[in-house]
């Protein structure tokens, strides 16, 4: 809502000189002292991404070096996967929970931390300690959970506080031993702008998160518990992810086409997304679900939002109950 007046007041390049420029200049510089008070990070070691994938690259292949060797677990994004490829590396096994032994970990070690899995939510209790560098994943768990005292480089991304999408902030700790894996000229972290527009609104977003969060965790919590007690009383052969983060879920229905489940809850009016399998580029089921041992078929996810009421989710909840039964007959 606020986007349109944000246009109006940060089109200018906050690099540059003239009094529109130093108006943007103080803007940008709000919304970074914002983020870093609700991350809990110095504001100088803040750099916005118009890509928040590209944060997985610039930070573990900046902390990255050829006597070092590259550690993180069989439940991390895909995107940590494809950086552990072109390094010496251990993948670390989860337990039926999710729970990560750190204990392999050395002390020429950059571990790969994930606070909170986007699929099911479940959420990393255990530190590595003895290691060289320590990245941090926090692109679902956004302010919920602080980070560990060693961090050396973390990542968040702008919609897991209802920010708008297409930003990531990354912050690369003044104490790590990080060096920029792209070609520069300068002591720059991100070569190309970022849109002015797009950090200012999730400064804004953010505020408004963390009050809201506040006064609605338990809410959530209880729209949580709902959800999974209605799908475990009600509708057989399902299996839940472990949980953590109230608001993330993850469900898998047996006999059941995820993707033919998810196309129909969203033509009879509810979003959700899946891990089974529903995209084109990749028909594998969910490699989270399956480093588990939960079900992989017909998986659906689920993201519970501020905004969301008690009324929407039994309607949810009935009418899916209504397709599962209707798809296994």
């Amino acid at each position: 809502m606020a986007l349109p007046h944000i246009f109006e007041a940060s089109w200018p390049d906050p690099t540059k000189l003239g009094v529109d420029s130093k108006s943007a200049a103080i803007l940008l510089n709000e919304a970074r002292e914002t983020f870093a008070g609700h991350l809990g990070v110095r504001s100088d070691e803040i750099s916005f991404l118009g890509e928040p994938n590209l944060g997985f690259h610039l930070a573990l292949n900046g902390l990255l070096a050829p006597s070092l060797r590259m550690v993180y677990s069989n439940i991390d994004r895909m995107e940590i996967f494809a950086i552990a490829q072109s390094h010496p590396n251990l993948k670390l096994a989860t337990s039926a929970s999710g729970e990560i032994d750190f204990k392999e970990c050395a002390n020429s070690d950059v571990v790969s931390l994930q606070l909170c899995n986007r699929e099911t939510g479940i959420i990393q209790v255990g530190r590595p300690e003895n290691c060289a560098e320590l990245f941090v994943d926090a692109t679902a768990s956004g302010t919920r959970i602080g980070l560990p005292e060693n961090w050396s480089a973390a990542l968040w991304d702008s919609t897991s506080w209802a920010g708008p999408s297409g930003l990531g902030i990354l912050a690369i700790s003044k104490k790590a031993k990080w060096k920029n894996p792209l070609p520069h000229l300068d002591g720059r972290v991100n070569p190309g702008p970022t849109s002015l527009p797009l950090i200012v609104a999730s400064a804004l977003a953010i505020d408004s998160w963390v009050a809201d969060e506040k006064n609605l965790a338990a809410k959530i919590t209880a729209i949580n518990t709902e959800i999974r007690t209605y799908i475990t009383t009600k509708i057989p052969d399902s299996d839940l992810a472990p949980g953590g983060a109230d608001h993330l879920l993850s469900a898998s229905f047996l006999y059941i086409n995820a993707e033919q489940l998810v196309t129909i809850l969203a033509d009879k009016g509810f979003a959700v997304d899946s891990g089974s399998a529903c995209s084109a580029a990749n028909m594998e089921p969910s490699h989270v679900l399956a480093a588990l041992g939960t079900l992989t078929q017909g998986n659906i996810r689920l993201t519970i939002h501020h905004g969301t009421t008690f009324e929407e989710v039994k309607a949810f909840l009935e009418v899916l109950e209504q397709t599962v039964s209707e798809l296994r007959a």
